[in-house]
């Protein structure tokens, strides 16, 4: 047990050591030269229908969290449909990461907000027009509530489920395309009773409505 432990921050202590290289790294090459900033539609657009899906409520997002997030663009909605939990949908979306603005991890977010984490894996989600996505999947609790959670990150019209991977893409799209943007798109769904299956059901058919719209919204 005691060589696990040690090998577990060895592992973790690497991939500390790799992201600080690849970070200067991407200073070196990347910051000598103007970056491209693609364009994309305002989140405030966003479709308030998605398939059966419809805006029961716009979220907002405090001053605050802004400061605290320093996306470029956020959207925080509450979507709802006939006899089904309603689903949150938030986006947080940043047109550059140079000057040290990055996506907060739901992984970090979430158990600072008082969730504690139930289940955590990744799994595979069918979506329209291209092969499946894995996205992380989260079953959390606080007090009496219970939610599911998916969520990934989008860059270059990749999904990315590992944070460690996202940081990497990103340093190589630096250096190869001179870019660094990325989106962070969270799903939340509520469990009703002890219902899981119902809730996992829900938000992965609601992902699979929203994802061809989301790739319309975040730069390719």
């Amino acid at each position: 047990m005691t060589e696990l432990k040690s090998k577990a921050r060895s592992n973790i202590a690497f991939r500390v050591v790799v992201i600080a290289l690849l970070a200067q790294a991407t200073a070196f090459y990347a910051l000598s030269r103007p970056e491209y900033l693609p364009q994309s539609p305002p989140l405030a657009v966003f479709p308030t229908t998605i398939g059966p899906w419809t805006v029961a409520e716009e979220g907002v997002v405090d001053q605050e969290t802004k400061d605290v997030l320093k996306a470029d663009d956020l959207l925080n909605r509450m979507y709802a449909r006939p006899s089904a939990s309603p689903v949150n949908l938030f986006v947080a979306a940043f047109r550059s990461q140079r000057t040290g603005k990055a996506p907060h991890s739901p992984k970090n977010c979430l158990p600072g907000s008082g969730w504690s984490q139930l289940v955590n894996d990744r799994i595979h989600i069918d979506v329209p027009g291209r092969a499946p996505i894995e996205v992380n999947h989260y079953v959390v609790a606080r007090g009496d509530s219970r939610s599911v959670v998916l969520y990934w990150y989008e860059s270059r019209d990749r999904v990315i489920a590992s944070e460690y991977a996202a940081k990497v893409f990103v340093v190589a799209d630096s250096i190869r395309y001179n870019r660094s943007d990325t989106a962070l798109v969270r799903i939340v769904v509520p469990i009703s009773g002890a219902d899981q299956a119902t809730a996992d059901q829900t938000a992965q058919q609601f992902t699979q409505a929203v994802f061809p719209v989301l790739r319309e919204y975040l730069p390719r």
